[in-house]
């Protein structure tokens, strides 16, 4: 365990500072001739080394190769963040750009996407939101035979929004499935799927559905489908992923193709998120913290955005390199994460 930053001396505060703030800056490790000769510290190139020493092995600071200078540990940036980083306000630049994103005409995925891509290129890091599914108003739905057993229902929101679901269709013909579809869109248009569900289940209950027996099943298959997927697959946006290749990635093919592969399985992102919901301050995952990006050594920075009342609505946060400027971004992610409450709210 490392030390705590209060066990070191002004000299390894100072030194372990300086060190951290190069490598966030250039990723490269820094060596002790030019510490002295750009820090204005009092020392010797050989004191510093000394210092160094000392920092390396209280699990602070690493060298990748035996004649190269310094560089953090993921234990090194983690008391930096906790206890030394200086959070850096967005600017009014920054702050104009991401709140135009959210305060865009048009559906409100597309405000999401606007939002994540200018967090994106803000930050220089992949930008990610996730929302609930949310439902949408229905105007028709359809159903499209694809053969004997299997059909296309296509649900068309007010938004223009499509939807399409393969279901099984067991002893359904096609009549069956024009009838089922015709019955839904007439009783249904101008309601959400939940007051849908709720409708029509009561009038096929109260057997006041004129449908024959397979139209009746369809219909019921079909809201439960659209249903339960509608409760259980939230709303990921992931925007700005080829920032995520920095110039030590792009040496490194299998971490590059790994990368991507992770950024591709969104329901262990959506999964890394959630886990961000409880507390109000941004929560930060520095490389090997988070078993989903630990082989490719990313950090993920997450902030919940919460409703006046105080329910978490989303999650907004930004996926990068271990050496993100985490003074400038974390700021920028909760900059964020307080004009999205207003937009979901």
């Amino acid at each position: 365990m490392a030390q705590p930053i209060h066990e070191l001396t002004d000299r390894a505060r100072d030194v372990f500072r300086i060190v951290v703030d190069s490598y966030l800056s250039t990723g490269t490790p820094v060596g002790s001739r030019t510490i002295a000769q750009l820090s204005g510290l009092n020392l010797s190139p050989a004191s510093i080394r000394g210092v160094m020493q000392d920092l390396e092995e209280a699990g602070l600071l690493a060298a990748p190769h035996v004649s190269a200078g310094r560089m953090p540990t993921e234990t090194g940036l983690r008391l930096f963040v906790d206890g030394m980083m200086h959070a850096m306000e967005p600017s009014a630049q920054e702050r104009a750009t991401i709140a135009a994103q959210a305060d865009s005409a048009g559906p409100v995925e597309e405000a999401l996407a606007g939002t994540a891509a200018a967090l994106s290129g803000l930050s220089a890091s992949a930008g990610v939101v996730l929302v609930p599914k949310r439902e949408p108003v229905l105007r028709q739905v359809s159903f499209v035979p694809l053969s004997g057993t299997r059909a296309l229902a296509v649900l068309v929101g007010a938004d223009g929004s499509v939807e399409n679901r393969v279901l099984e269709t067991p002893g359904a013909g096609a009549a069956a499935l024009v009838e089922a579809g015709n019955y839904l869109t007439a009783r249904l248009s101008g309601l959400t799927l939940s007051e849908a569900r709720d409708r029509i289940l009561r009038e096929i209950g109260q057997e006041r559905a004129e449908l024959d027996v397979a139209a009746r099943a369809l219909v019921e298959r079909g809201l439960a489908m659209w249903s339960e997927d509608g409760d259980h697959r939230p709303v990921l946006i992931v925007r700005g992923q080829a920032r995520l290749i920095d110039d030590a990635a792009s040496h490194d093919l299998d971490r590059v193709r790994q990368l991507l592969d992770e950024l591709e399985g969104k329901e262990e992102i959506a999964r890394l998120l959630e886990s961000a919901q409880d507390g109000d301050a941004a929560r930060i995952f520095i490389g090997s913290e988070n078993k989903l990006f630990a082989l490719t050594g990313s950090s993920v920075i997450a902030k919940p955005v919460r409703a006046l009342d105080g329910r978490v609505v989303g999650v907004v946060g930004v996926i990068g390199p271990v050496r993100l400027n985490y003074a400038r971004v974390v700021p920028m992610v909760d900059f964020t994460a307080a004009t999205l409450a207003r937009l979901l709210g």
